[in-house]
């Protein structure tokens, strides 16, 4: 009988306190409780998303002071949980949920603990985006549903919100990983292959990185900088090495081969740097090249060169200065600091193997490890060049050294020199860009051939300075003679360019390019402009996006949409506007054809 009383009166005392809770709840909103309780702000863990993939969501939580809201599995039943949710979505659902742990806080109007949160909290979630989802911009609105409560009070059930966009990715799209800082505590997995870049075949590069060790990834990323060496960007390398080694060394194998290291190293920093930034920016790799500061700065570090070629100063640091390096010699220095500049030279150089490491370097959005990473690879890259400094050091201690090791200086001079005037061709204009390296190399040619008398009597080195000399007057004469060449009839990317890519009867395709790109120019010399690669590409919308200096709107936004990393890059787009092919570097006809043939 005392058993069927006490539960009686704990049913009435439910019933009393649900009741007085109603009533103060109900008073304290019509009296307009306190506005801001909460602020919300959600973030998502991909900068877009592949169709059927995840992603991580994230709410930071900020409670005003002297007030909680209730944890996700509050003590009392009378008490609503806080839950995040997502509005109801077609294209989204979320799968699951993380909360941080509570706190118990005892307050005037409960005997027992209440479990709460105070102050600023981090929600978690996980989001399946549907298969059938198309590339595009989607709204995903994140609801905090919530009950506020402070000593004395609790508020009526409320909820908060906040939209995020979202971004479809097509087949080709590359996917990073974004706002770590803020998931990094987050309790929450999904397959890597969520976020690995995907197109019509799995990205070598990625998965070789992937599925093996350390020391694997440090050997195979260096083996790749030793492959860019095949590649058509590292030609200005190649002079400019000749030039500044062949022209400035003297002294032993020993100081030539510290020289070209420490040369090494400078472009390896710079390089590496480059891409770390890349990575984990979404720049354009070599974008430094687009600033016209920076190219002025190159020219000038061109000339400056040059002018010691010529006698008109020797190149090496103040012997204060030089004593207080403990005797080194400005050389030193001056290969370093040479080494530097070069990395920048060396950005533009881009392919598949350099875009799979921007794309695992960004999945990883960790920078020292992407540090690491394109130290290793552009130590690949100047490996051959260390060994091409030592050589051309060398040319200077044949034999029989006499007056003839000045016209040797002056043809490394007029090297120097052509190298300045080709970076700055992309800064003047058009009509004239295209004379002034052939009017260029006409004048160095006849200067060497008819005015340079400082070959000597080695007669074996003056035959070698008229030969070359003939040649660099021909290959001038040859590049200033007009020709019929065709090409793709290319659309120029503008403000006002009306972009075709949605027609659903014509693929598409874009050439981002520019100036200073020699892969660029080789592409368009010997690949756009073959018979069979123009028939063909007339079934094709065709447009360049030019990205030599600052970008319009609309190739920025074409740039941002299909995450251009570095240039040349050309991408096919089928009739259905998702991204067939994406080729990054120089193909020839053939193989050009071959990826326009498989998609009309």
């Amino acid at each position: 009988m005392k058993l069927i009383d006490s539960k009686r009166a704990a049913g009435f005392t439910y019933i009393i306190l649900s009741f007085i809770f109603f009533l103060s709840v109900h008073a304290y909103a019509q009296l307009g409780g306190p506005k801001d309780l909460i602020k919300m702000e959600a973030y998502k863990s991909l900068d877009k998303i592949h169709p059927g993939s995840e992603f991580k969501l994230a709410v930071k939580i900020g409670i005003k002071d002297s007030w909680h809201i209730n944890s996700n599995k509050p003590y009392e039943d009378f008490l609503i949980p806080s839950e995040l949710t997502i509005e109801e979505n077609p294209n989204f659902k979320l799968k699951n949920s993380v909360y941080p742990n509570p706190h118990d806080v005892r307050l005037s109007f409960s005997e027992n603990p209440l479990s709460v949160w105070e102050n600023e909290i981090i929600f978690g979630g996980l989001v399946e985006t549907a298969k059938e989802i198309k590339p595009g911009e989607y709204q995903l609105i994140v609801v905090l549903n919530y009950q506020a409560c402070n000593d004395k009070i609790c508020l009526p059930p409320s909820s908060a919100k906040d939209t995020i966009i979202i971004r479809a990715a097509g087949k080709g799209d590359y996917v990073k990983e974004i706002n770590q800082e803020i998931f990094k505590n987050i309790d929450l997995s999904y397959s890597p292959v969520d976020v690995k870049p995907t197109n019509k075949s799995d990205d070598p590069v990625y998965s070789a990185l992937e599925n093996n060790g350390l020391l694997l990834s440090i050997i195979l990323v260096f083996l790749g900088g030793l492959a860019l060496n095949l590649t058509p960007c590292v030609y200005p390398l190649i002079p400019i090495t000749v030039g500044y080694f062949g022209g400035q060394t003297e002294g032993s194998t020993k100081k030539l081969v510290m020289m070209g290291f420490l040369y090494l190293i400078g472009m390896s920093l710079t390089y590496s740097v480059i891409g770390v930034i890349t990575a984990l920016s979404g720049a354009i790799f070599g974008s430094l090249l687009q600033n016209t500061f920076v190219i002025i700065f190159i020219a000038l570090v061109f000339i400056t060169l040059s002018l010691s070629m010529f006698g008109v100063y020797e190149f090496k640091l103040p012997d204060a200065l030089v004593a207080k390096a403990g005797g080194a010699k400005g050389g030193y220095y001056g290969a370093f600091f040479m080494g530097l500049t070069m990395g920048i030279v060396a950005a533009p150089c881009i392919g598949p193997f350099v875009l799979g490491l921007v794309t695992y370097v960004a999945a990883k959005a960790d920078p020292y490890f992407g540090f690491l990473m394109f130290f290793v690879l552009s130590l690949g890259l100047g490996l051959p060049y260390l060994i091409l400094a030592v050589f051309s050091g060398k040319i200077k201690k044949l034999p029989k050294s006499g007056e003839w090791m000045n016209a040797v200086k002056h043809i490394f001079g007029f090297i120097l020199l052509g190298m300045a005037l080709y970076f700055i061709l992309p800064l003047l204009p058009d009509p004239l860009s295209g004379y002034i390296l052939p009017v260029y190399m006409l004048v160095a040619g006849a200067y060497l051939l008819l005015f340079d008398k400082s070959s000597g009597n080695v007669k074996g080195f003056r035959i070698f300075k008229i030969i070359f000399s003939i040649i660099i007057i021909a290959a001038a004469v040859y590049a200033i003679i007009p020709s019929d060449k065709n090409s793709i009839d290319w659309i120029p990317i503008t403000n006002k360019s009306d972009i075709q890519a949605a027609n659903n009867k014509k693929g598409t395709i874009i050439d981002f390019y520019a100036d200073w790109c020699i892969p660029c120019k080789e592409l368009d010399a010997n690949t756009f402009s073959d018979s069979k690669v123009i028939a063909k590409s007339k079934e094709f919308y065709t447009y360049k996006a030019d990205m030599t200096k600052s970008l319009s709107p609309e190739v920025e936004k074409l740039k941002e949409k299909y995450n251009i990393v570095g240039v040349p890059t050309v991408l096919i787009i089928d009739s259905n506007v998702e991204e067939y092919w994406r080729i990054t570097g120089f193909v020839d006809a053939e193989e050009f054809l071959k990826y326009l043939n498989e998609i009309n």
